[in-house]
């Protein structure tokens, strides 16, 4: 059986060239292609594509959005970013919603058919400065975890406040007491030197550490 792709990219003759050339790989078949992600859900969910390549710039619904309804349909189908776009606000977007690999445009053919191979068999393919963009994410992430020394609990519920959880949320959301929450807080305001809740998101924000 063939691996089953779908396109979603605005620009018609890239669509087209990529659609006629994936199509001329043994192995693989193109079941779909549009032009933008309004009917993505529907498209995975009738088409049953093994992956999906997705464009990020695109009318009406973007690939971010598109990428989400997607995960959310059928999450078992892998999606490729195929885009123009490399900064961080796109690319940690993009991983945070569930993209299994995130591949520039000005790569080559080759790499893209080398990205899909990697997919199949769980890898997570990027480009070269997106995964440099990716280490260095993660490698500023951990020096701010270590310089402010929270602990995994304290790391997990600044996640909830950047959220915009409230402490009963929170409570609820890992099954601990409301006095717990509140203790946890205050010792994440004092290691990150803050005195209110927008502080404490803001420096997590700013440092990366969640």
């Amino acid at each position: 059986m063939p691996v089953k792709l779908v396109i979603f990219e605005d620009n018609a003759p890239l669509r087209r060239s990529m659609k006629t050339l994936l199509d001329g790989v043994d192995g693989y078949e193109v079941v779909g292609d549009y032009g933008d992600g309004s009917n993505a859900s529907e498209a995975v969910k009738q088409l049953k594509p093994d992956i999906v390549i997705m464009d990020i710039d695109m009318p009406f619904v973007n690939g971010i959005e598109g990428l989400r309804w997607i995960k959310e349909t059928r999450p078992e189908t892998a999606v490729v970013m195929h885009t123009v776009f490399e900064d961080d606000d796109k690319l940690f977007s993009c991983l945070c919603a569930g993209a299994n690999g995130y591949l520039l445009k000005n790569s080559s053919f080759v790499q893209l058919l080398n990205a899909l191979e990697e997919v199949q068999h769980g890898g997570a393919p990027m480009s070269p400065s997106v995964a440099a963009r990716v280490l260095r994410s993660f490698q500023l992430s951990s020096a701010a975890k270590n310089k402010y020394a929270l602990t995994n609990r304290e790391i997990e519920l600044l996640q909830f406040l950047v959220k915009g959880y409230s402490y009963k949320m929170i409570a609820s959301a890992l099954f601990i007491s409301l006095a717990t929450v509140q203790s946890h807080v205050r010792n994440i305001y004092a290691k990150l030197h803050v005195n209110c809740g927008r502080e404490a998101v803001v420096v997590a924000l700013r440092d990366k550490i969640v």
